[in-house]
């Protein structure tokens, strides 16, 4: 029993009157997640006034997004301008431990950024000692490590595996699940190891949001000031807008019993967290930002 060197991915759908719609929908999602990623990076490296640690790991998280979504999203919109479904064995082991690890690093992040959080609304007087540039960029390289061990422990329990029957993956990129499921091996625990891994970062890294937020809340109900309520809920808004998005779909789509999969679902909702969310999270974090806006505005009237 031989490994294949090559894949054939299934796509989204085989219906050739959706092409053409799906590939200017993932062309204007990718442009989108392109331009709001790089552009507020680049916004937060302009403005001296954006150099603090909130915007630190903001702008990660946003180096994040793209990285993430750009190991998917090119090949898929080439996929479909070109016809072309065949990936090797070498790439499709690339593509999925890249996306693992920028998953797991967003993961992390945003588990820093809670903190950042707690730090700034809990204890304001203390956070420029608490939230010092040292502790900003070990949380960052933190986290950095985190989703590169994770993702080699998930790209090396999938590909453990022997694929020596079909090798058409049922999805339209390389997803860890997806590829397991036409293995020829006795998965089972292979599986218990994804899911067991899985459930430990996501639930980890909950606790420890949700910890933050206990404090934050208890802290706002013990505000006498409503400027500072309305001032502390503000600041934490766009982070739990981006957390529960992250979260629903990454549960859904790792967390349920195999036996309850389904491949059609699955693919709907990993064009939300592969392609959509990287697209709404600098838009989820400018919109509801004066800073950011006030820094976009500032560098406009500059230009002009």
């Amino acid at each position: 029993m031989e490994n294949r060197t090559w894949f054939i991915l299934a796509g989204l759908t085989d219906n050739q009157r959706l092409q053409l719609p799906l590939l200017i929908t993932f062309f204007l999602i990718y442009t989108i997640t392109f331009v709001g990623n790089l552009g507020l990076i680049l916004l937060i490296l302009l403005d001296s006034r954006l150099h603090s640690p909130m915007y630190i790991f903001l702008s990660n998280l946003s180096l994040v997004d793209f990285c993430y979504s750009s190991t998917v999203t090119p090949k898929v919109i080439a996929g479909i301008l070109t016809g072309d479904k065949i990936m090797s064995y070498n790439a499709c082991a690339s593509q999925m431990f890249f996306f693992a690890n920028f998953a797991n690093v967003e993961n992390y992040l945003l588990v820093s950024m809670a903190y950042d959080r707690y730090a700034a609304v809990c204890k304001p007087l203390h956070y420029t000692t608490t939230m010092t540039t040292r502790v900003c960029v070990s949380l960052v390289i933190g986290c950095y490590i985190c989703g590169f061990l994770n993702a080699s422990i998930y790209t090396m329990d999938a590909l453990s595996l022997s694929f020596c029957e079909s090798n058409v993956v049922h999805h339209f990129f390389c997803d860890v699940l997806a590829v397991m499921i036409i293995s020829c091996s006795d998965r089972h625990v292979n599986e218990l190891i994804l899911v067991y891994v899985a459930s430990f970062n996501i639930f980890f890294a909950l606790i420890l949001i949700l910890l933050s937020y206990m404090f934050i809340f208890t802290n706002i109900l013990k505000m006498h000031s409503a400027a500072g309520y309305c001032k502390a809920l503000s600041t934490c808004a766009s982070h739990l807008t981006a957390v529960s998005i992250f979260y629903g779909t990454i549960i859904f789509m790792y967390l349920q019993p195999s036996s309850r999969h389904s491949m059609d679902t699955d693919k709907i909702a990993s064009v939300f967290y592969t392609m959509v969310i990287p697209m709404l999270n600098p838009l989820v974090y400018s919109l509801r930002n004066k800073d950011v806006k006030n820094a976009f505005t500032k560098i406009v009237l500059r230009s002009r």
